[in-house]
């Protein structure tokens, strides 16, 4: 029986995110990007981008532009950016090592061969584990494969023995290995597979902490074994397995699908900071609530604190905290985002303040900025009370006492007052039935446009 741990706990952690450049992030890779990203920067460590591409056929240097612009967006700002598929001299010589080891061997079976092995096992209700009949062939039955044109994949001898670690997020975890397959770590045609580049690459890059999906904890006591072969130290980091996200029809996520990738998100006119929020607090908070910073959720978040069950993920809720998240935001954090969508100059952080309260998405600036600062139609219900509104409209200048003045003038010119005092006034002003409050909309208006939709 083994224990892993990691060596001293002051040293700042270095933690990594690594997706395979094989389609658009969702928002389960997000969760498991900023669970990282997050746990790093809370204790002054470093956040790894990792590109595993070591599968040259699949993986796309757009599909990694794609990604990095995906983090940025979610405020995620790595530390490094490294590439698999520009270190094989490292797996290479790592190879090398563990075959001097005798901690790899060569196995000869087709695809064909090994699903039939597998099956058998089942129907004779046994495990389906490789029988380890690669160790058994000589070196002239080795070269007679060889000579009838197979080429080998290699596997790693396991220790059949139980691992243990204390998991982060799932407390004390066991794994006995005599369960498990010796896993396969080159494939015929000499691509590496996952589990010896992560390891050479973790080694490597000094990571301290792996922050990922359960459904890599098989996987973590082959990586163990694999740590203990290959590190100075013979330590292998400390890992935290967190629950997976899904879809709230319960439906799993994938890259290949498209379902909640973050690019849909993005282009829905979801607030990053609201995915944010979401995407690491479901499961482990009833009621997510707006966060001011990456910074601010990060006090929050903690893995340890995920759920043990699958969560779903709502696009419904997301709505809603986002737009939550906007009606919360300074002028200063949209300054730039609002001069892309024409909204600038001396009345724009006025503007912001006006409607933010109204919006559902960013994007929704425009309709205001056509009402506060553009030539619309108003709504006339009543043109002769629009005429004596218009009568009695205060000279400017106008500020946020203005709207207070002119309707008590319109009250006293018509008796008119509740509903029927204020409701007309907004239908002709804005064309809408609801919207900011209109003692801050109005001084936006001005008088000359207020007086042209008034006299319609």
């Amino acid at each position: 029986m083994t224990q892993m741990t990691q060596a001293s706990q002051s040293t700042p952690p270095v933690v990594r995110f690594a997706p395979s450049p094989t389609g658009r992030i969702h928002i389960g890779n997000a969760r498991t990007a900023l669970f990282n990203y997050l746990f790093a920067r809370k204790r002054g460590g470093r956040f790894v981008l990792r590109f595993d591409d070591t599968d040259l056929e699949r993986s796309r240097a757009e599909y990694a532009h794609a990604i990095e612009a995906d983090l940025r967006w979610l405020g995620i700002a790595p530390d490094l950016v490294v590439r698999q598929s520009q270190r094989f001299a490292l797996y290479d010589a790592a190879m090398e090592r563990l075959r001097a080891m005798g901690r790899i061997y060569p196995c000869y079976e087709t695809q064909d061969e090994l699903d039939r092995k597998r099956k058998r096992l089942i129907a004779r209700g046994l495990p389906p584990v490789y029988d380890r009949a690669g160790l058994k062939l000589s070196a002239q039955e080795r070269a007679d494969l060889e000579a009838q044109g197979r080429k080998p994949h290699w596997r790693f001898r396991l220790d059949q023995e139980i691992v243990e670690w204390d998991d982060l997020a799932r407390g004390p975890s066991r794994i006995d290995c005599a369960s498990l397959s010796d896993p396969v770590m080159v494939r015929e045609d000499g691509a590496y597979l996952y589990t010896l580049p992560s390891v050479v690459d973790d080694v490597d890059l000094g990571v301290t902490h792996v922050i990922r999906g359960e459904d890599h904890v098989t996987n973590t006591a082959v990586q163990i074994q694999m740590f203990r072969a290959l590190s100075p130290q013979g330590r292998a980091p400390d890992f935290a397995h967190h629950n997976l996200l899904a879809a709230a029809s319960g439906e799993g996520l994938s890259k290949r699908s498209g379902s909640l990738s973050l690019a849909g998100l993005r282009e829905a006119g979801m607030e990053a900071l609201a995915t944010a929020a979401l995407a690491v607090l479901t499961g482990s908070s009833d009621n997510v609530q707006p966060v001011a910073s990456l910074l601010e959720l990060a006090d929050i978040a903690d893995v340890s604190h995920a759920s043990h069950h699958a969560a779903k993920f709502d696009e419904a809720e997301l709505a809603a905290l986002s737009a939550r998240t906007l009606h919360a935001l300074p002028f200063a954090h949209v300054r730039e985002r609002l001069a892309a969508l024409d909204v600038a100059g001396p009345q724009a952080e006025e503007f912001w303040l006006a409607v933010r309260p109204n919006l559902a998405r960013l994007e929704d600036v425009r309709d205001w900025r056509a009402i506060a600062f553009g030539e619309v139609s108003g709504v006339v219900e009543d043109a002769a009370f629009l005429r004596a509104a218009a009568a009695v409209l205060p000279p400017e200048p106008w500020d946020a006492a203005t709207w207070k003045t002119w309707t008590e003038a319109v009250k006293a010119a018509t008796g008119a007052k509740g509903r029927a005092l204020f409701h007309p006034l907004r239908l002709a002003l804005t064309g809408r039935d609801s919207g900011p409050e209109l003692a801050a909309l109005l001084p936006l208006i001005g008088r000359a446009r207020a007086m042209a939709r008034l006299t319609v």
